[in-house]
């Protein structure tokens, strides 16, 4: 199979809302977001479906060695070999890359994260380090303004994976992982024991409707960064952000129902939400 048709089956089978932001992207640009959007998946689906510890420390080795071949220009998987193939996607650093490594293998070692600021650097390897790497595939030539949508795209990677954390509690606790802090659990009175085993409770209520708030911060902080001039470039991840916004509204508004059902938007949903924000940004 052709890399790039490998790279295009393994996004459009994921079902995932960031294959709305990509398909009214130019070919190039969408070839190499693709390309980088099925890596992240690759390297994702190591923790999630390897069991065996040592079996997913060897294959995320040989990721990191990977990187290094891509870096070198010789490299083995359809993933890496697609995105050397496109203009945006070759200049990809192999040290962000790796940073992405990094945070997955984060997932071997903490099924609990005492507070946020040890939450933020899970956050960071493998949402904030994804935001940048695909703002500078959709941006184009460096910038003055590469500062300010590096800031951008970091918080609206943030915004992101705080809104998977709060959609996935339910699925994340079947699996014996609790993303939320362990001292806000302490602080609005809620017990592990209520997550793991799904009851809602007031207190848990009131808990996620801190994530909640929390996450729509990071949303607006994402957006006040993102530069005019760069509007228009930057696009795919103002389309990410309206579908996942929404998701995270549509939450809330069910009065998070996470511990048991997994709350999505129906694709000509996100079908709408993509059209609607690629032509007025």
């Amino acid at each position: 199979m052709d890399a790039h048709q490998y790279c295009q089956e393994r996004a459009a089978a994921s079902g995932s809302s960031f294959y709305y932001s990509f398909v009214f992207l130019p070919p190039d640009t969408r070839r190499a977001i693709t390309a980088f959007y099925a890596l992240c998946r690759e390297l994702d689906d190591v923790v999630d479906e390897c069991h065996e510890r040592q079996l997913a420390e060897t294959k995320l080795d040989w990721w990191r060695a990977e990187i290094g071949r891509f870096a070198a220009g010789v490299p083995e998987h359809p993933a890496t070999r697609a995105l050397l193939d496109t203009p945006q996607g070759r200049n990809a650093p192999a040290a962000l890359l790796l940073e992405i490594v990094d945070g997955m293998a984060m997932d071997l070692d903490y099924l609990r994260y005492p507070d946020f600021k040890s939450l933020n650097l899970y956050c960071y390897r493998v949402a904030g380090v994804v935001g940048e790497v695909a703002a500078a595939i959709f941006g184009g030539p460096r910038s003055e303004d590469d500062r300010d949508i590096r800031r951008y795209a970091h918080e609206l990677g943030l915004a992101f994976q705080l809104t998977n954390i709060i959609r996935d509690v339910g699925e994340d606790a079947r699996r014996g992982r609790i993303y939320l802090p362990q001292d806000e659990l302490v602080r609005y009175g809620v017990a592990e024991a209520d997550i793991l085993n799904g009851r809602s409770t007031p207190e848990f209520q009131a808990l996620m409707q801190f994530q909640f708030e929390r996450a729509s911060a990071h949303y607006d902080s994402a957006l006040a960064a993102l530069p005019a001039s760069a509007r228009r470039a930057q696009r795919p991840g103002l389309v990410m952000a309206a579908i996942y916004r929404t998701l995270l509204d549509e939450i809330r508004r069910d009065h998070f129902p996470v511990l048991r059902a997994r709350v999505s938007l129906t694709p000509m949903r996100k079908l709408w939400l993509a059209g609607k924000t690629w032509l007025f940004p």
